[in-house]
């Protein structure tokens, strides 16, 4: 079953200090819509490693603690590529509600990784929405994302 806003499950959090803003602005929002969620960290903006904070929401994800994850770093780059360092993790990298869509619907996206640098609030609430709503589309994409798996 796939997370939505109609039927919360567990969503993980966590940031480094440069995406801690808009982390806590997702963990509001998601407070707003009553999904529950578990905050990974960081907890404050004092300087941190961000690729810490990726690997403990990728362990959490691979083991089912969470259903989905949402991760955020200055650029979203460093913590996105530190939880695609895991095999049950494919995280996507996104900035705008089209890519995010597609990251779910296309390549069954279990992470959203954010720029916290970079996106408003608005633009987040909205791709956050997405992204836990966004089905995986399955079909062709099956196979293309059993592919990611096999490596």
């Amino acid at each position: 079953m796939e997370a939505t806003l109609n039927t919360p499950q567990k969503i993980g959090l966590a940031s480094d200090h440069a995406g801690y803003e808009l982390k806590e602005f997702v963990r509001i929002f998601l407070d707003k819509k009553d999904i529950p969620y578990i905050d990974y960290g960081t907890y404050t903006t004092e300087s941190v490693n961000y690729a810490e904070y990726g690997h403990i929401l990728a362990h959490a994800v691979e083991q089912g603690e969470v259903h989905l994850g949402i991760a955020v770093c200055g650029s979203g780059n460093g913590i996105n590529m530190a939880l695609n360092k895991h095999a049950g993790i494919r995280s996507a990298l996104c900035w705008n509600e089209e890519i995010t869509r597609l990251a779910r619907e296309h390549n069954d996206a279990n992470v959203l990784a954010l720029p916290g640098r970079f996106l408003s609030m608005d633009l987040t609430e909205k791709m956050v929405d997405i992204f836990l709503n966004t089905p995986f589309a399955g079909g062709r994409h099956s196979e293309r994302v059993a592919a990611i798996l096999a490596h």
